[in-house]
């Protein structure tokens, strides 16, 4: 009977055991090398670096919405948009505007649909002021905000933080201000999450 319940309980724990070792710096994640200091110490941050022209951030979306509706409550969520280019400033900006403007749950899916499903242009202030107008923003009210110091102010807060992490691309996602989770680490965007998930846990038994 008992190697019977010992085989039992192997059978149990070797999948899990093997789950838990499928991960590790270098395999699934990149540690980055000096931790950022995070929001609220007592939940784990996870974070998705992202632009709005990026067909892969893109293809990326309905993942992280999926996944955010499962969100544990000791797990804090936030969006954190690069500017790698001249290009992606106005899509940075905009996403602080909605941030701002407490809009982002009903522009930023369809932002992204809208560039990406619709091939609009929306890379300029005019062509963003006339998209945010379907959402109730007047054009002068979108405009006050674009060019606000309270938006560029978290652009430039955003950018160092994109810097300590030491991102050179999107999508990443980052864990609790220790980790990297790319679609090249993860080997995919479909199993992204799945590294997010096993180094949430991680962060928890720390």
């Amino acid at each position: 009977m008992f190697k019977l319940f010992s085989a039992l309980v192997l059978s149990l724990l070797i999948p899990l055991t093997a789950a838990a070792a499928q991960y590790s710096d270098g395999n699934g994640y990149t540690t980055i090398k000096t931790p950022v200091r995070t929001s609220d110490p007592s939940k784990v941050e996870v974070t998705e670096i992202f632009w709005y022209g990026c067909p892969h951030c893109f293809s990326l979306e309905p993942i992280t919405q999926a996944w955010k509706k499962n969100l544990p409550s000791d797990v804090d969520f936030k969006f954190l948009p690069a500017v790698f280019g001249r290009s992606w400033l106005a899509h940075a900006k905009a996403f602080y505007v909605a941030d701002l403007l407490n809009i982002t749950d009903k522009i930023h899916t369809p932002l992204f649909n809208a560039i990406h499903i619709d091939k609009r242009n929306l890379s300029s202030e005019d062509a963003l002021a006339s998209f945010f107008a379907n959402y109730g923003v007047s054009e002068d009210e979108f405009r006050k905000q674009f060019n606000s110091f309270a938006v560029n102010s978290r652009l430039s807060q955003a950018d160092a933080k994109i810097r300590a992490y030491g991102a050179r691309g999107v999508p990443g996602l980052i864990v609790n201000g220790k980790y990297l989770v790319t679609a090249a680490t993860a080997n995919g965007n479909e199993n992204i999450y799945n590294v997010v998930d096993f180094l949430i846990e991680k962060e928890r038994q720390n």
